[in-house]
Parts: C-alpha cells; structure tokens; sequence
C-alpha cells in the first residue's frame, strides 16, 4: 500500500514536469492541451527563445553571479565558522546565533535601505549588486551548516597540524578545509540553486540597464494581456539545465553534508 502511495504521489509531481517539456516541444500552431502530445514535436521555441530572450547574455550574467556570490559564501562562511567552532567561549556562541538569527528576518525588510546604499555605492544597474546581496542573504544558513558540520569533526588532525608549527589560518587552509568536501558541496549546490533561480533581486537592482539575468529574461515574454507559454516554457529548460549539471555533479556530497550540519 505504501509502495502504491509513492507511486501516485510520484506521478503527481511528474505532471507538471511533463506539462512544461511538452509545452515547450509544440509547434507555433498548436491548439491542443498542455498534456496532448503534439507529433513531431518541434524545437523552434528553443532557438525563439535563446534569440528574442537574449538568453545568452543573460546566461553568462547569471553564470557570474552564481561563481562570484556563491564563491565569496564559501570563503566567508568556512573561515567564519571555523572560530564558531572551536572556540568555547560565551561570546563564541552568542556570535553564532545572532549568525542563526539571520534567518528569520525577512529580507524584504531592508530593500528600501539596501536599494539607497546600492545607490549611494553606485552600484545600481551593475552586477556587483547582486553579488554583494546574495552573500548577505546566504551567509547565515551556509555559517549554519559548515559550523555544526565542523563540532562534529575530531580534533586529532588540527592538534597535530598546531604541534608541527602551524598557525590557525594555514591549519584551517591546509587541513580543516580539504575536510570539509561534504559540507561544502552542499553549501554550493544549495546556494547556487537559490541565486540562479533569484528573480526579484535583479529585477529590483537591474532595472533600466543593459544587464539582465536568466529567469529576468524568461520573465519578458509574459506581457500583460498575453503570455508565449512555449517560448516561456523552452527558455526554462534552457536555463534549468547548467543547475542540473551542477546537482548531478555535486549530489553525492549534498545529504552527507546536509544530515552532517544538522547534527549539531
């Protein structure tokens, strides 16, 4: 019976999926639903959208902020932890949970303040606005994981690493950090999913320049009295598709370093 459940509630979740492929396969003159199969499916809204999308540019621009933003987490997030720690002090911990309590802000809060400062910086318009919002808004979670993840670890290998002369920064570089291969392909895949797939940031940041990122792109062919649903659809498998290289990639380490973070 249990087998029989997953089973439907598998096929549910397909639905959709199968809905958005095959809209995204039907020819311009199509009249039939999203679940009737159109033959031969056709590949134009593919080239339609890359081409009246500008899904190239908008690619490499999304590819920049996922490096740069998830890149500059991983660096803050790992050194920051590695005091959370292993230091025992009060101080050490009240510091970690005014980390934790980043979690439960939201960040629409601070977007009037934010959206000024970007504009005092001169950063509108510009892709180092993203970058500079996404490592504020993925810090908290990502300094979550890697300290819980670190407490678990022993400490043989860093007393060791202490006893041949080095320091705490080259004993966090050379050997803490190697170890936490886990951790740290959660932590991207995790945040390279939600700063890929983030819309409403560049919207907001991006407005009225030449820049624009992926799911912005898709967004302008849904006008206010008429959506192109395939070309919509076609362009989100276009942009879906460098996320999932990434998470079959990286996806052995993503439970592991998951169910290791939340021991603690």
């Amino acid at each position: 019976m249990r087998e029989v459940a997953l089973i439907i509630v598998g096929v549910l979740f397909l639905v959709p999926l199968f809905a958005l492929v095959n809209v995204a396969f039907k020819p311009s003159n199509s009249r039939t639903s999203a679940l009737e199969l159109d033959f031969p499916p056709s590949v134009a809204n593919f080239g339609l959208a890359w081409g009246q999308g500008a899904l190239g540019g908008a690619l490499i621009n999304s590819f920049i902020v996922a490096v740069c933003s998830v890149l500059g987490v991983v660096v803050i997030a790992a050194f920051a932890s590695y005091p959370l720690a292993r230091i025992t002090r009060r101080w050490s911990r009240l510091t970690f949970y005014l980390f934790i309590g980043g979690l439960l802000i939201p960040t629409q809060l601070g977007l009037l303040p934010l959206y000024v400062t970007m504009r005092d910086l001169g950063l509108l318009g510009t892709l180092g606005a993203l970058i500079l919002m996404n490592i504020g808004t993925q810090l908290p979670f990502s300094i979550f994981l890697y300290t819980t993840f670190m407490r678990e670890m022993p400490l043989d290998y860093e007393e060791a690493a202490l006893l041949d002369g080095c320091g705490p920064v080259r004993t966090f570089a050379s050997v803490v950090f190697p170890l936490l291969r886990a951790v740290t392909g959660t932590v991207v895949i995790l945040n390279s999913v939600s700063v890929w797939n983030e819309f409403f940031t560049p919207l907001l940041y991006l407005s009225g320049s030449g820049n624009t990122t992926a799911p912005v792109a898709i967004y302008n062919f849904v006008g206010q009295y008429v959506a192109q649903w395939p070309l919509v659809f076609a362009g989100l498998i276009i942009t879906v598709l460098p996320i999932l290289v990434l998470y079959f990639i990286l996806q052995k380490h993503i439970i592991k370093g998951f169910a290791g973070g939340l021991k603690g």
